[in-house]
């Protein structure tokens, strides 16, 4: 009943957070990403890559709609990390979250990159007069600051951050309808776009392609091969990125158990219908090495004499920036407002307003971030570097739902958990070591089945208390941490061609052997017969796939990219030591977090 009661205003329906979802994720990405990866990575086969991007997609939104029907409260991975690992994940979490909303991810997601994208936009459709003063009369030429200080950016997020300390349901209304009108203009692309498609483009030949587009593939549905179009895949991932903001809304939905999964499905495929549609269209109006990288839609109805076109996707394109900007700006008050009434940082960013139901001081403060960074900073270095938060938070929400669906379900009471008398006969019981890896007796979780799943996936188990020296030393044994062997196996694919072949051979069979090995234990495991409403499906293949794959993109990035990630994350550690060790909520109620906070469950 806790998750039930909320200081903020649950005024909310699934339209307005299907509205909210795409509008985050659809932003000025579908415009750009798809003329970028057919171009250099995929050619026609970017159909496929959005195609493997989606599945990717769908099966971290899954492992969030699944969370959002059992914690339904703000604060999204933050508050999924909280309730199944601990403080220090989720405060890692929620860190990561604050900047990844601050800064920007990757491919016009973020606030400050988003407002810096839209202000761009629009002053391309005055002709550039905005940027020509800004450069005549306000040029910085300091390294890592801007190349002018963008008021324009600067102003439309005060302004969007003035709407949203009004009220959630005007913010809805805001972003359902520059959502539509985006989702008007994609339609009018697919349709028109493929009234002048030739299906000869996705046969074209390696003597097609003109000598300056050599180093452009092959020709064929695969210029670039298979790899390419795999590599198109981890691009075309970060499309979809954005969803996680329903995840934000758990407070303030009328229903947020039934709500809040199907949003995030819907959502999900509405984007993918959107990314999928055009890329058919668009390679099949223009041959892909023909492409314009940075405007491949105006430049590809222009060449079939469309060029009135650009009116319209100007539109669209500046919609969708600004339900992709209201996207970046909403989740981040929830986010700060979720670790504030933890005390992990500061409580006074927690109170809500009795008027507006809003968490205002966090959200002008997180505006005030936001503007001063776009204002001055030159964020472009910093893009990539979002999406490891981003990818981070995916992978821990699949692992939480893994162990909490072996968790048993525990009992309240004033002296704590109650351990039941089928785990005393359990712990008791004389049967072998293998028999209770691979063939347990009991068809429901238990306390020490919860633990042996907990301690396949965790490298550090917290306060596991076993009575047995052979399950003892089987945890240990066990306690080897699923993303560690993903990471393991993922360098090493990502790596292939740059490492000795009979080393990247032996990590790759050692670390899926493993894998494998421990998928194996987990699903002899008994899983928790709580109904909810949304439940991930193939549990737990589904969940570990997700973080593998997960844990791959995160591969796929640059190693200069985890510089500044790791500078941020001591930055958040030190707050954490100096201030939300000592203040947070379980610290001064002076007792420990276990593993499942039942009350929040019930």
């Amino acid at each position: 009943e806790e998750s039930k009661h909320t200081q903020l205003s649950r005024c909310l329906t699934t339209t307005d957070l299907i509205a909210l979802g795409v509008g985050s994720t659809l932003g000025a990405g579908v415009y750009v990403l798809t003329g970028s990866v057919a171009r250099d990575k995929a050619g026609p086969s970017i159909v496929l890559s959005f195609l493997i991007a989606a599945v990717a997609s769908v099966m971290a939104g899954l492992c969030y709609a699944e969370f959002g029907s059992r914690v339904p409260k703000a604060g999204s991975a933050y508050v999924y990390s909280y309730i199944t690992l601990g403080e220090l994940w989720a405060f890692v979490i929620g860190w990561n979250l604050i900047l990844e909303y601050v800064i920007g991810k990757y491919l016009y997601l973020g606030t400050s990159s988003v407002a810096r994208a839209w202000s761009e936009n629009v002053d391309a459709l005055i002709g550039g007069k905005f940027r020509d003063f800004s450069l005549t009369y306000l040029k910085m030429e300091t390294p890592g600051f801007a190349e002018y200080p963008d008021f324009f950016a600067f102003a439309i997020i005060l302004v969007l951050t003035g709407v949203l300390c009004f009220g959630v349901k005007e913010s809805a209304m805001f972003s359902k309808i520059f959502t539509g009108v985006n989702i008007l203009i994609i339609l009018f692309v697919i349709v028109a776009g493929s009234l002048t498609a030739d299906i000869n483009n996705w046969y074209i030949t390696a003597q097609d392609i003109q000598n300056q587009y050599n180093n452009l593939g092959t020709g064929g549905f695969f210029p670039y091969g298979v790899s390419g179009m795999m590599s198109g895949a981890a691009t075309c991932f970060f499309g979809f990125v954005g969803f996680d903001i329903i995840a934000t809304t758990g407070e303030e939905v009328k229903n947020p158990q039934r709500s809040i999964p199907i949003s995030i499905v819907f959502s999900l495929l509405i984007v993918f219908v959107a990314y999928f549609g055009i890329s058919i269209v668009l390679t099949l109006m223009v041959p892909y090495y023909m492409m314009d990288t940075g405007a491949p839609l105006p430049m590809a109805f222009a060449g079939v004499g469309w060029s009135w076109a650009v009116y319209p996707l100007a539109v669209g394109a500046t919609c969708a920036l600004s339900s992709s900007l209201m996207g970046g700006l909403f989740p981040m008050p929830r986010i700060v407002y979720a670790m504030a009434q933890d005390g992990l940082i500061f409580r006074f960013l927690a109170k809500i307003n009795k008027r507006f139901k809003t968490p205002l001081i966090a959200t002008l403060l997180s505006g005030l971030l936001a503007g001063i960074m776009v204002l001055l900073f030159d964020l472009e270095d910093l893009v990539d570097m979002m999406s490891i938060g981003t990818l981070l938070a995916y992978t821990l929400v699949a692992m939480c739902v893994l162990i909490l669906r072996y968790q048993p379900e525990k009992e309240d009471s004033k002296s704590g958990p109650r351990i039941s008398m089928a785990d005393f006969n359990e712990l008791d019981s004389s049967e072998t070591l293998l028999s209770r890896l691979i063939n347990p007796k009991l068809n429901f979780p238990t306390l020490k089945s919860g633990k042996l799943v907990y301690s396949c996936v965790m490298v550090i188990g917290k306060n596991v208390d076993v009575t047995n020296n052979d399950l003892y030393f089987l945890i240990c044994f066990l306690n080897m941490w699923y993303s560690l062997l993903a990471f393991v196996l993922c360098a090493a694919l990502v790596n292939f061609s740059h490492t000795s072949y009979s080393l990247a051979m032996v990590l790759c069979l050692i670390s899926s052997a493993l894998i494998i090995l421990l998928t194996i234990v987990i699903l002899r495991q008994p899983q928790s017969t709580k109904k909810l409403t949304f439940t991930v499906p193939f549990v737990p293949i589904l969940p570990i796939l997700s973080s593998v794959c997960n844990i791959y993109l995160m591969c796929e990035l640059s190693s200069g990219t985890w510089i500044p990630f790791s500078v941020w994350m001591v930055i958040g550690l030190l707050i954490y030591g100096g201030y939300g060790f000592r203040n947070s909520t379980e610290r001064v109620r002076g007792r420990e977090a276990p593993v499942v906070r039942s009350n929040s469950f019930k």
